[in-house]
């Protein structure tokens, strides 16, 4: 099979697929004929820095998601043929996961898509809209009286965000630090869209809820920006920093305020189920930047470094319609 092979720090240019071995299907394991996969920023992090770390398997093919169908079921409960996503559970780190035409991957990060996506708009939902729904539902305990705070909204995980919460009543107040991305956030339907200076204070008030994308870097702001009771959920690092040094959650807190953070590795098929209900219920589809052909995908990780798409990313490896 074709795929991306990572064994050191690799710049975008330097990106090239090669023929690899096509995995040997084993007990507990689903060989998925991959169609079209997402972009993420974490696989950005993998291949300019984490490769070097002792925990990664190397070499690595990266790739935290896909959508395809199953090529050898093995011995689980899935069919030949069956149309899944993926996503974490280890993908792309502790084993190989999908910049390639296939993967073998445990059953239990495996999800039946009941849906008529095409294949590159599936490919843009497994990690963003299960992170996405994930953080509003589970962490921020999202009503649709709320007024939500996307801060950090113009990448594809706040879009997902913004268009879920519309669709479910709230009131979202979006951000970006790029005045050009103004008009995309409230094309994509926030109520509101603000220029991120680092600071809030004066500029948003009634805000129930937050999800914090930016990440450290603006997070004691965003707590200070809150309605008494409101709670903030961090799962986002856009701005870089990744830990909050000093951090001391009596003074760095205020009262009445409350903290969360969301880690997308434990999805399930109910909530996967669920998600792809709602998107149907209320017409939805995913806000997709640009496709790229899979013998592209240099220059689709180095359009996404440089910030030149707005919106998901994804890769159709089945070489399929690209506006499909």
């Amino acid at each position: 099979m074709k795929a991306v092979i990572l064994t050191k720090p690799t710049e975008s240019r330097e990106i090239k697929i090669t023929e690899y071995p096509t995995p040997a299907v084993k007990p507990g394991l689903v060989l998925v004929r991959i169609k079209s996969f997402g972009m993420n920023h974490s696989e950005q992090i993998l291949r300019k820095s984490e490769i070097s770390a002792p925990y990664i398997q190397k070499p690595i093919i990266p790739g935290i998601e896909c959508a395809g169908e199953v090529a050898d079921a093995s011995d689980t409960a899935f069919t030949a043929g069956q149309k899944v996503i993926a996503l974490m559970g280890g993908m792309g780190r502790e084993f190989n996961g999908s910049y390639a035409e296939y993967a073998l991957l445990p059953a239990h990060h495996v999800f039946a898509a009941d849906t008529n996506l095409s294949w590159n708009q599936l490919a843009a939902i497994p990690e963003t809209y299960f992170t996405a729904w994930g953080s509003l539902f589970e962490c921020l305990s999202l009503k649709s009286s709320d007024h939500l705070l996307v801060r950090g909204g113009t990448c594809a995980l706040g879009y997902a965000a913004i268009q879920i919460a519309k669709a479910f009543g709230c009131k979202v107040t979006a951000t970006t630090h790029r005045e050009s991305k103004l008009q995309l956030l409230t094309d994509c339907g926030a109520d509101t869209a603000l220029l991120d200076n680092g600071s809030l204070k004066g500029q948003v008030s009634g805000i129930t809820k937050a999800l914090e994308l930016v990440g450290i870097k603006t997070l004691k702001n965003t707590l200070s920006c809150m309605e008494k009771g409101g709670i903030v959920c961090n799962t986002g690092n856009l701005g870089g920093v990744y830990t909050w040094n000093g951090f001391d959650p009596i003074k760095d807190i205020p009262n009445g305020i409350y903290l969360t953070g969301f880690f997308s590795n434990t999805p399930t098929q109910e909530t996967i189920n669920d998600i792809f209900a709602f998107l149907d219920a209320h017409n939805l589809t995913p806000h997709i930047g640009k496709c790229y052909l899979f013998t592209d995908i240099a220059k689709a990780c180095e359009d996404m470094e440089n910030g030149k798409i707005n919106g998901k990313i994804v890769i159709d490896v089945n070489g399929g319609d690209l506006n499909a």
